[in-house]
């Protein structure tokens, strides 16, 4: 192995996805797997963390035992070793990041304690994944999880809050609104799928936000307007038959209507305070391409381009983590202590060099 190569490890763990990925210096992927635990927990139309935990510490030893043979190395070989230490379940944070730490420890490689939201952040940069790699200072819409944020990112741990939501996250909104209209977990592409048989103009729906000054989200009253919505339509049924699926597509078209021009609202503010060359969409929700059109026609009309990963790694997965890693250390950001701690809330604005 030449030297240059310098292979990190990285292992991600914080929600409901277990992902090891092992990645060079210059961005080349050579291990990427993730087991997805969709199947364990759609019997209760969300993520058990106790469940996750249990299953990210099943399957993590023989995960990286096949990321090192695919890559063709021994721990010995890797020049270091990360985990994402936060934000996100601490069960699942615990297991993965202690995994980590003890290879570390026993291989004697230096450790990187990974923001997961960084991670995200920078994924648009890794070398080969977008026809442009962006360079600092962009704009982000980061809508991954539990969070919805509108960042400038400045540089490698260095982030201002634009705007972020004042109540439910993207994500949970429409998880909420899918299970409303019974489609199965998780609920984001089901009703994206829907959504393409349905009528977006069918319904009424505010649009919370838009038009005020600012940058930030609020996804609380769209979704109880929804909600009012259906109970309405409901009533009207001679009987408790389930919502007729052209009924449940119009309401899944209008709803996500109503989320894409909340955030080209959202993004057009940012970009009138914020002017910069690109805008990077990153996080699960931005795998909806009715939302990155949208986002996509806003940044063109302010001379920025909008630039998105891949779907495969919109979602959780650790090429993300190893790719913030190397970026860290290369920034001369770590690595970091092995007493690290786990951080189920980690904001962004808290990063910085290790102390």
């Amino acid at each position: 192995m030449e030297k240059k190569a310098a292979p990190i490890l990285a292992i991600e763990s914080s929600c409901d996805e277990t992902a090891c990925a092992i990645l060079d210096a210059d961005g080349t992927v050579r291990a990427d797997l993730v087991a997805s635990q969709i199947a364990d927990h759609a019997q209760f139309g969300g993520v058990v963390p106790e469940i996750a935990a249990r299953a990210h510490l099943a399957i993590l030893p023989g995960m990286v035992t096949e990321a090192l043979d695919r890559a063709g190395l021994t721990p010995a070989d890797l020049s270091a070793i990360a985990a994402t230490t936060g934000p996100g379940l601490i069960g699942g944070l615990i297991v993965g990041s202690n995994f980590a730490k003890a290879m570390a420890l026993a291989a004697g490689k230096p450790f990187y304690a990974i923001n997961h939201l960084e991670a995200h952040a920078l994924t648009a940069r890794l070398p080969g994944i977008t026809p442009l790699q962006p360079e600092f200072p962009y704009i982000c819409l980061l809508v991954s999880g539990g969070h919805t944020l509108l960042l400038d990112v400045q540089g490698v741990g260095r982030y201002r809050h634009l705007g972020t939501t004042i109540d439910d996250a993207a994500g949970e909104a429409f998880d909420k609104v899918a299970k409303l209209l019974g489609l199965a977990y998780p609920g984001g592409p089901a009703l994206e799928r829907l959504a393409r048989e349905g009528d977006p103009t069918a319904l009424s729906l505010p649009r919370p936000m838009r038009g005020r000054a600012g940058c930030d989200f609020s996804f609380s009253g769209l979704k109880t307007a929804v909600a009012q919505k259906l109970f309405q339509s409901a009533s009207a049924l001679a009987s408790n038959a389930p919502l007729p699926r052209p009924m449940a597509a119009d309401c899944a078209a209008s709803f996500q209507a109503a989320m894409v021009d909340i955030f080209a609202d959202r993004l057009d503010h940012a970009l009138r305070q914020t002017p910069v060359a690109h805008v990077i969409v990153a996080g699960g929700v931005a795998a909806n391409r009715a939302i990155r059109a949208a986002l996509s026609t806003i940044a063109t009309a302010h001379g920025a381009q909008l630039i998105a990963p891949p779907l495969r790694l919109c979602t959780d997965n650790a090429v993300m983590v190893a790719w913030a890693a190397q970026e860290r250390r290369r920034a001369s950001l770590g690595p970091d202590p092995l007493d690290a701690p786990c951080r189920p809330r980690w904001p962004l604005t808290a990063l910085g060099p290790a102390s």
